[in-house]
């Protein structure tokens, strides 16, 4: 699946271990938060290599990966978190045109999770073109209720993502939680729901912890990102990601959180250091 373009902070190197020290060993990990690490941000790394990095911080899951790549992730003891389901973040399921294809993704990529135990598929709502948000909300619901059945005989969860509108998606539709939410609530389904991606909603709306626990019950998944510049989510970037991944453990969330910052240090170091920040 094409995610999104690679930015020249990207290419961060072949790899290269960080010291055992800069690393909690999987043993040691407290386990309360199920920790990911999402692919192309590491696009010089081979799928085998993040696998058997991501296993040795201890990490659990790898989202944004097709199923060419699900064996690798799994021989490492690391499960597809967050797999292709239907659209891309242009062209989604806010038109009409698009419904006959989307649907079929829907039921082919909907059916591989299932019989991979992989837990969600992502989707996209497509940018708007002068479409008004109410009529896009329709149209993405229209669609959602043709394949919702289909998602909850097979276990799997749809994942709508949020992202930002402002600087990194222009004109993209489900760009603000309340829009979101409101579509959860129309399709009125356990197994569709929101990946909430930190770095967007912190763009386009702030006020992260609030939002989280005022919406908990519609997110699935979430996403981290160092803002501004989706780089580590250290001291070097406004967000304090350890008190966020104690709200977010605090309730009770089962989930998965993945990483999907693109590094601008040393890329082993660096997700190892995230992993322990939010290790919580």
């Amino acid at each position: 699946m094409t995610r999104r373009a690679f930015t020249p902070a990207a290419a961060a190197g072949p790899l290269a271990l960080a010291a055992t020290s800069s690393t909690s060993a999987a043993t040691s990990r407290k386990g309360r938060l199920k920790q990911s690490v999402c692919k192309w941000c590491y696009r010089n790394w081979s799928m085998e290599e993040l696998a058997k990095e991501a296993a040795r911080i201890g990490l659990k899951g790898i989202d944004l990966i097709g199923p060419e790549d699900w064996p690798i992730a799994q021989q490492y003891g690391l499960l597809p978190v967050m797999v292709p389901g239907a659209g891309t973040i242009g062209d989604g399921l806010n038109r009409l045109e698009n419904h006959p294809k989307l649907e079929q993704q829907f039921r082919e990529n909907l059916t591989k999770a299932a019989a991979a135990g992989v837990p969600n598929v992502i989707c996209f709502s497509g940018n708007r073109r002068g479409m008004s948000d109410q009529e896009g909300l329709d149209n993405c619901a229209i669609l959602l209720d043709k394949v919702k059945g289909f998602a909850e005989e097979k276990g799997v969860t749809i994942c709508m993502e949020l992202l930002n509108s402002k600087v990194d998606h222009k004109d993209y539709m489900c760009d603000h939680t309340p829009w979101g939410v409101a579509l959860v609530k129309k399709v009125n389904s356990p197994r569709f729901k929101l990946l909430y991606d930190i770095y967007h909603m912190q763009i386009m709306e702030g006020d992260v912890i609030r939002t989280i626990r005022d919406n908990f019950q519609h997110i699935a998944h979430f996403h981290t990102g160092g803002v501004p510049g989706r780089n580590e989510i250290d001291q070097t970037q406004e967000l304090n990601y350890r008190t966020i991944a104690n709200a977010i453990v605090d309730l009770g969330f089962t989930g998965y959180y993945a990483h999907e910052f693109i590094p601008k240090r040393n890329p082993s170091a660096s997700l190892a250091e995230a992993a322990d920040l939010c290790d919580v």
